[in-house]
């Protein structure tokens, strides 16, 4: 008898460069980013890039969460260290241009 084979192995978890890289693709346009809905909670931003759930910060600095059209979840925690936040991963030229796009939704 062999272990259990599911059919369908297990789908790892979202990581910060998983979101990152999700970021990085729309500041190239590889992605279309838009406003999921109107302002979100306590001022906080939720956009939508190809049917992933984004939620970032008032300011735009940092990503809170992220859901993928998969269920799966990325979120910052309290304890996270420097440079666990996907938007802290982009280079300078990235997020300017990260903040320029959500700007002008």
């Amino acid at each position: 008898m062999t272990v259990d084979e599911s059919p369908n192995p297990p789908t790892p978890p979202l990581t910060a460069r998983d979101v990152c890289q999700l970021l990085r693709e729309v500041t190239f346009e590889r992605r279309t980013l838009t406003r999921a809905c109107g302002e979100g909670y306590d001022g906080r931003f939720v956009v939508d890039i190809d049917g992933w759930k984004i939620t970032l910060g008032s300011a735009l600095d940092h990503c809170e969460a992220c859901v993928s059209p998969d269920g799966r979840r990325w979120s910052l925690g309290s304890g996270d260290r420097y440079g666990t936040d996907p938007v802290a991963l982009l280079s300078t030229w990235e997020h300017a241009t990260l903040v320029r796009l959500l700007r002008d939704l």
